[in-house]
């Protein structure tokens, strides 16, 4: 029997039996690891966030298994391990507080396999030493930012989606041409862009009225969405019943067959017109433009300004066509207007 006054167990001890309680009730999702990287704590917080109990964990190596649905490690695994070099592997989002024993911080989507849903989650992880320096135990914390994430990536969306037709906005637009002609530039590839125009839009909206001109651009705009098929190509509303499409690596022959293609998938919609000056059915002209950025004079701007001066020649020959830049002299002379300038306008800019 104790004596009195004296505590059974020593001041270590309780201080230990207090940190563990005091773990285990806290609010904030914990767990423990040992240098072994086997689980010594599981709180009931953690629990609720993975809906993985202490009794599955405890003893293991299998904390993992709460997070992901292949074996990879978590972040406190990398701590008691000391390899900061494997951050970018595991985590988009990071950052090493260095080997002075404040560990890492990481953000990063997990799949939650007990829960079946995934969860974006802030993860801490700090190590835990000894008065001599050994790595007893490594703690990670965890906070659930999914909503927060998900409200963060609507409003991006709501930044470069345009709300109507659900394309790229201008805005977006603008970034990623930049982007494509840097790319282009590196790999020394042609890089080609059509402007997309409904024909007669604004009779079509004073005959039909504007709820039907906004189906109508919806339905063109899927028709140009269809045809950006590959990774890269970006399909924007440029601006009122005009769309744009970029298409990397790709030269004008190929590029005009896809104009091609779209004007007669809008066609084949049989959308009805039948406005004064305009035909029977919804129809378009395509302006395209490519160039290959080692040219001399090419620059984004540049083929934004052919691609307009294309456009501006279809609508000038009658629009329903296709107008390539690089051939815009031999359409004209084909029709017998050689003698006439080819027809332009101020031309683009991207932002």
């Amino acid at each position: 029997m104790a004596k009195p006054g004296k505590d059974p167990a020593g001041p270590v001890d309780v201080a230990d039996s207090y940190a563990v309680r005091l773990m285990q009730h806290l609010v904030v999702p914990t767990f423990v690891i040992d240098p072994r990287r086997r689980v010594v704590i599981w709180n009931r917080a953690c629990e609720r966030l993975t809906g993985v109990a202490a009794a599955e964990v405890i003893g293991t190596t299998k904390h993992w298994q709460a997070f992901y649905e292949t074996k990879r490690p978590c972040l406190a695994d990398l701590v008691a391990l000391d390899r900061p070099e494997q951050l970018p592997e595991f985590y988009s989002e990071y950052a090493a507080r260095g080997h002075n024993g404040l560990g890492f911080s990481a953000e990063n989507w997990c799949v939650m396999p007990k829960l079946g849903s995934q969860l974006y989650l802030a993860i801490d992880a700090g190590p835990i030493h000894d008065e001599a320096g050994h790595l007893i135990a490594v703690v990670e914390t965890l906070r659930d930012l999914t909503d927060q994430k998900r409200a963060e990536s609507a409003l991006k969306e709501l930044a470069t989606k345009d709300g109507l037709t659900g394309l790229s906005n201008r805005r977006s637009f603008d970034e990623m041409l930049q982007a494509e002609w840097a790319r282009a530039q590196r790999t020394q590839k042609p890089m080609a862009l059509l402007f997309v125009d409904v024909d007669h839009f604004k009779q079509f909206n004073d005959r039909h009225g504007h709820q039907s001109g906004d189906e109508c651009l919806r339905a063109v705009a899927a028709v140009v969405s269809r045809h950006a098929v590959r990774p890269l190509d970006i399909a924007s509303r440029y601006g009122g019943e005009e769309f744009a499409l970029i298409l990397p690596d790709m030269d004008c022959d190929a590029a005009c067959a896809i104009a091609d293609e779209i004007r007669r998938a809008v066609m084949a919609l049989a959308i009805a017109h039948g406005a004064e000056g305009a035909g029977d059915h919804v129809t378009l002209s395509v302006g395209v433009a490519s160039r290959l950025p080692g040219e001399a004079d090419a620059s984004p701007d540049r083929l934004l300004g052919s691609a307009d001066e294309a456009l501006y020649a279809a609508k000038r020959l009658g629009r329903n066509r296709v107008i390539c830049a690089e051939r815009l002299l031999a359409e004209f002379a084909g029709l017998g207007r050689d003698s006439e300038p080819v027809p332009g306008r101020l031309g683009r800019k991207s932002a």
